[in-house]
């Protein structure tokens, strides 16, 4: 942006001079935010009860983090965007710190995820992850997409940075969070104009990382293999690595085509683990049936569909891949939830965008919205 064209932080904030977002965008994360709010309490109460004696337990904090969220997404979408070029690489340099300490932190269900805050609650180091990945992905590659198809400026630099960012998530140990950050990696790579040779040797480093992840890092080994037996015959341990995928499977199955109704789930009366987080869609299928599901994965649908039509019309390059990036990872870390919960694919725990309780990952998605709806903003909207 030209220095006569820039503007103080109080104009930014008042929004004087600045065109209108795209207000369809806008309207589908209200959506879903409001959505994931609504079945977010209805999945947790009786969990909520059971484990803290309140039914707001879950809810409380995250209309919390909701409401800060959007906050962060209103400043966010008042912010020239590239303002994130001179971020890029710092904010990368802090999310490698923070997946450094939560190593160091206590484990939780076998894995160390989250990074405890005495008084203020935990932080997911992951979270911060994925958004400086897309963030310097989408840096690197507007400044040098012109020489995207060579192995030293389109593969070299962007294989270092998965590199060691898998390696740290995959310690925790964190399959599902190494897996999306791998893909949207890959897209941004493929969008960004990288050689389509060069995908092809990348499958043969991934098999390579796999081999190596088996030599150096043994305890990773019975983790994964514990998720794919559970995976192959759930029902071959049904109270035990087995559990979670059946009584996830019978909830869907009892919501039928339309649901037992909003609130009237049986399997999240302690039957369904964790119906507040990672497997929150079961209940949404018992409760809201196929043609709520179906509704959902719409919404989702239409956000990918809108961000990209955005990113079509961004005013430069740098723009149009934080679009895609940040719709990609939301649909992306959607399809997985789906296909975790119908046993479509091992159990990776990996949470829903906008419904699964989380405070880092929402407040996270909603500032990453902002940051379309900033790009939106300098696109030439008489086309959209």
């Amino acid at each position: 942006m030209e220095p006569s064209k820039q503007k103080s932080l109080r104009q930014i904030l008042a929004g004087k001079g600045l065109p209108e977002p795209d207000l369809p965008f806008l309207f589908l994360i209200l959506i879903l935010v409001c959505f994931g709010l609504v079945m977010l309490f209805s999945a947790s109460y009786a969990v909520a009860m059971y484990r803290r004696n309140d039914p707001y337990a879950y809810l409380r904090p995250q209309l919390l983090y909701a409401l800060m969220g959007l906050a962060a997404m209103w400043v966010a979408s008042r912010v020239d965007y590239h303002i994130y070029h001179k971020l890029a690489w710092p904010l990368f340099g802090i999310s490698l710190v923070l997946l450094t300490v939560v190593l160091f932190m206590p484990e939780y269900n076998g894995c160390k995820r989250w990074i405890v805050i005495p008084g203020v609650g935990t932080l997911q180091p992951s979270e911060i992850a994925k958004f400086s990945v897309i963030l310097l992905f989408s840096h690197i590659i507007s400044l040098n997409h012109d020489r995207m198809k060579t192995f030293r400026v389109g593969v070299l630099p962007f294989g270092l940075i998965l590199g060691v960012v898998a390696v740290l998530m995959l310690l925790e140990p964190h399959l599902s969070g190494t897996l999306l950050i791998m893909g949207i990696g890959a897209v941004l790579m493929f969008v960004g104009g990288t050689g389509l040779k060069w995908f092809g040797l990348a499958g043969a480093g991934a098999v390579s990382a796999v081999v190596g992840a088996v030599i150096f890092l043994p305890d990773l080994v019975p983790y994964a293999a514990n998720r794919l037996e559970s995976w192959l015959d759930p029902f071959a341990d049904p109270l035990g690595k087995g559990h979670q995928t059946i009584q996830s499977l019978y909830a869907i199955g009892a919501g039928g085509a339309a649901g037992l109704g909003l609130g009237n789930s049986r399997q999240k009366y302690l039957y369904v683990p964790e119906p507040q987080n990672d497997f929150i869609f079961s209940i949404l299928c018992e409760e809201l049936g196929f043609l709520g599901a179906m509704v959902v994965l719409g919404l989702f649908l239409a956000l990918l569909l809108r961000g990209l039509l955005i990113a079509t019309h961004a005013a430069d390059k740098f723009g149009a891949l934080l679009c895609v990036g940040f719709v990609v990872q939301v649909v992306m870390q959607a399809v997985l939830n789906v296909a975790v919960v119908t046993n479509t694919i091992p159990n990776t725990g990996i949470s829903l965008p906008f419904f699964s309780s989380g405070g880092t990952s929402l407040m996270m998605l909603l500032g990453e919205m902002g940051i379309v709806l900033s790009v939106s903003r300098y696109g030439n909207q008489n086309k959209i």
